[in-house]
């Protein structure tokens, strides 16, 4: 898994829409205390566009659920399948490696000899794995990055997502810290709203910077 920052706008604008919303004088406290109330309306004037390379289409189902975002992946259709797999650690530790890449070659060559026999890309792509890598660009305001956080970094969702979550989040922290203080899973900040099903294993603020 590869995570590029590609592009991010200046969260200059979400000062002047906090100051506005509250006649401050200083932007950048009235958009500070925008954030300690809740009032993140204003985190919508900033975004950052990452490159997402080596995930799985497992993980893409996942991420395409958070809606206010803008996805753009690399098509099956016209660039072919990558029959290249993300292979999770537990397949590993099970001893089960050699079949899992016994049945990858399977269906590798499945796929092509379904070209061969003139199907088309687009049909092909029916009979490859969901493990199979894929590469996206993904672009999220800072509103709906915190939520993304506080969903993807929590040690309850899937390892795959998270590992993309705990990176961009690095990322983000070091590019407007201020903007992304506290940010991550329940358990750093407000405290985990899982109830019952908590990990009960809190997650570290510092895991970030």
């Amino acid at each position: 898994m590869k995570i590029t920052l590609i592009d991010r706008s200046d969260p200059a604008a979400c000062m002047t829409a906090a100051g506005l919303c509250y006649n401050a004088k200083d932007p950048y406290k009235a958009l500070l205390n925008a954030i300690e109330c809740g009032h993140e309306s204003v985190l919508e004037h900033c975004k950052f566009t990452f490159l997402v390379e080596g995930v799985s289409r497992v993980l893409l189902a996942q991420l395409t659920r958070h809606r206010i975002a803008s996805f753009s992946v690399q098509s099956q259709r016209y660039c072919g399948a990558d029959l290249e797999l993300v292979i999770p650690e537990t397949i590993i530790q099970a001893g089960a490696l050699k079949e899992a890449q016994k049945l990858a070659e399977h269906v590798n060559i499945v796929y092509d000899h379904l070209l061969s026999k003139g199907v088309p890309q687009e049909d092909a792509r029916y009979f490859t794995l969901q493990g199979g890598m894929t590469k996206l660009t993904m672009t999220m305001n800072v509103r709906e990055l915190r939520h993304f956080f506080s969903l993807r970094c929590c040690n309850r969702a899937q390892w795959e997502i998270r590992h993309m979550a705990d990176e961009m989040l690095r990322v983000c922290r070091k590019e407007i810290p201020f903007m992304f203080d506290k940010a991550g899973p329940g358990c750093v900040s407000t405290g985990c709203p899982e109830g019952k099903r908590s990990c009960g294993n809190p997650r570290r603020d510092e895991e970030w910077n």
